[in-house]
């Protein structure tokens, strides 16, 4: 019989939250080829229902101790007999890993426990924003083993920059939360019982925004990093703010602001309430 074990798991709840959680504890959620491969059929599952709109936000988070151990070690000792052209469908599988969670037209939030190491290193970057508990720590550990960072690279070293990279993708050192967040690889630093507060809050705060300019200003800053300054990405900043200011969502979303009312697409009772008035505050002050 074929083996139908799971190892990751896809939710989406009422609120159009989708949670995909890795699922390993027992080995701390190391990924191998059959975990990587439901990976994929997830967040292609994910992108339809992004189109769909039945996904507005994503959180990328594992079950246990710790976030991800990196490659799986018995995948490890497989690979040692695979070809060159075997590893390289390996590698290419896992490419496409992490452009496709890269990509994913919605917002979305990594959730870190504890340790993460090698590829997972690459997951984190590959998130939005990446939300790590003070037990969290982080690792490029792949030259220990005579491996190299090699497909995680490009987005590891976008976030972190250039020279931060060589340091850590050549010492293999271990990077405490504390330094990752000065790295900028992780955004907000939470005490261990408070990690999942701090991910409901972002959560609010994501679903307060308009779904349609979320995901457009998304393509945009990914344009904008490939390109940076150019009249071509100039003029297409003028176009997506004008095509935005006309939409439906557009047109809801400025009229609520005129009208001091929520949004259409803005939950009630939305824990944030007391920070758009904050913000309302400071709109009234800045208008003449």
């Amino acid at each position: 019989m074929p083996d139908t074990t799971s190892y990751s798991r896809l939710r989406i709840d009422d609120r159009s939250v989708a949670w995909l959680t890795l699922d390993r504890p027992e080995v701390h959620n190391a990924f191998d080829d059959a975990l990587i491969h439901e990976l994929n059929n997830h967040l292609d599952q994910l992108f339809e229902a992004v189109e769909r709109d039945e996904v507005r936000v994503l959180v990328l988070g594992s079950e246990g101790k710790h976030f991800s151990a990196g490659a799986d070690l018995n995948w490890m000792k497989r690979m040692v007999d695979y070809s060159f052209e075997g590893n390289l469908n390996d590698s290419r599988e896992l490419s496409r890993l992490m452009h496709r969670l890269d990509t994913l037209p919605c917002p979305s939030l990594c959730r870190v426990q504890g340790a993460a190491y090698g590829g997972a290193v690459g997951l984190a970057a590959c998130c939005d924003i990446v939300i790590a508990s003070e037990a969290a720590r982080f690792c490029l550990s792949e030259v220990r083993i005579g491996l190299s960072p090699a497909v995680i690279s490009p987005y590891v070293q976008r976030a972190i920059g250039e020279r931060q990279m060589r340091r850590y993708a050549l010492t293999a050192e271990v990077i405490d939360v504390t330094t990752a967040q000065t790295l900028g690889l992780v955004h907000e630093v939470t005490a261990k019982e408070g990690l999942d507060e701090g991910i409901e809050s972002l959560i609010d705060t994501l679903l307060a925004t308009s779904p349609q300019a979320s995901r457009a200003t998304k393509a945009l800053l990914a344009d904008v990093a490939q390109e940076r300054d150019s009249d071509a990405i100039r003029e297409r900043c003028c176009q997506v703010i004008s095509e935005l200011r006309v939409s439906q969502e557009g047109q809801e979303g400025l009229s609520a602001f005129f009208d001091k009312r929520l949004p259409s697409w803005k939950p009630t009772g939305n824990q944030n309430d007391s920070s758009d008035k904050q913000n309302d505050d400071q709109n009234k002050e800045s208008r003449p």
